[in-house]
């Protein structure tokens, strides 16, 4: 795998781990945004002003007193992730996903396998549980199909349930797909996915926000559901409960202003989904063209983030 230097650097603050805490990475990533924000970060200045960059500053400058050990990890998992034939993008890259860059709390790499497309940023997540109704599966395979052969790369999480219907129903339509990984790279999760991971991974792609080898835990599948969202134009929500993390995606692309589609049966059935239409901005779906009609076309989507990327950093 081809690292370049400022990649290097990028992965090395990352890197800085005491006591259990790092460097807040999303702090990271939007001053790795500034011409100058990886200078700055490495003469030990943050200069946004945030609680997040008032907890960071004690840790970057510790760890920039010890280096040599944010090197090694660093390179353990370059080294793993080459043998998995993973590649590396981060936000000091041109291929980095348009629609990302228009989320404050965006990820400073990604780590994928298969290929990043200019055109996927015209592309909707397909989410919901994974304990689905054949109902469920039903609509989420419909919906999946319909907007693929719209010409929409369909994005979700690998997950069992909706997440697996609606990969399996772009790859039918001989359509792109992506899958945002709860895991490293090198990782599969759920581990009965591993052929459909092999398929997306020939005909789309594969995304991972965290260090190659990284197991899946608690907290990284809240921090899929910021990828997943952050990656795609809008949001379907097919089924989910009050307490799935289709929920949390539901509104995690609210805040990131984003389109949340909720379908009819979902308003119908879940006092939460009817608040999110009725009170927060969600709407409600019938048909797939009340979804395709409010995407955007990717020319459209990258001149959107590069005007936020000169927006961020005037704030910053």
């Amino acid at each position: 795998m081809e690292v370049t230097d400022q990649q290097q650097r990028l992965l090395a603050l990352c890197a800085i781990r005491f006591d259990g805490e790092s460097v807040d990475w999303n702090v990271i990533a939007r001053q790795a945004l500034d011409p100058s924000g990886l200078d700055d970060l490495y003469q030990g200045v943050i200069t946004e002003k945030s609680v997040a960059a008032k907890r960071s500053l004690p840790l970057l400058r510790r760890g920039l007193r010890a280096a040599a050990g944010q090197a090694a990890r660093v390179a353990a998992e370059l080294e793993k992730a080459d043998e998995a034939g993973a590649r590396l993008v981060t936000v000091l890259d041109q291929p980095y996903p348009s629609n990302l860059r228009l989320i404050p709390n965006l990820p400073p790499f990604l780590f994928y396998l298969g290929e990043l497309r200019d055109d996927d940023a015209r592309s909707i997540a397909v989410v919901g549980t994974r304990d689905a109704t054949p109902d469920g599966i039903r609509r989420a395979g419909r919906m999946s199909r319909l907007l693929a052969e719209k010409g929409i790369t369909v994005v979700s999480g690998l997950a069992k349930g909706i997440d697996t219907a609606a990969h399996r129903a772009a790859l039918t339509a001989g359509a792109r797909t992506i899958a945002v990984l709860g895991t490293g790279i090198t990782r599969c999760y759920p581990p009965e996915n591993a052929d459909l991971a092999a398929e997306i991974t020939d005909s789309g792609a594969l995304v991972s926000q965290f260090w190659p080898t990284s197991p899946p835990g608690r907290y990284t599948f809240p921090r899929r559901n910021v990828v997943t969202s952050g990656i795609s134009q809008g949001t379907v929500v097919i089924e989910a409960s009050s307490t799935s993390g289709a929920k949390m995606q539901a509104r995690l692309a609210l805040e990131h202003g984003k389109k949340v589609f909720l379908v009819q049966s979902l308003v119908t059935t879940q006092a939460w989904a009817r608040d999110y239409v009725e009170r927060r901005g969600a709407i409600e779906v019938a048909d797939v063209d009340e979804v395709s009609r409010q995407v955007a076309e990717p020319d459209r989507v990258h001149r959107a983030a590069q005007q936020h990327q000169q927006l961020t950093l005037s704030f910053l």
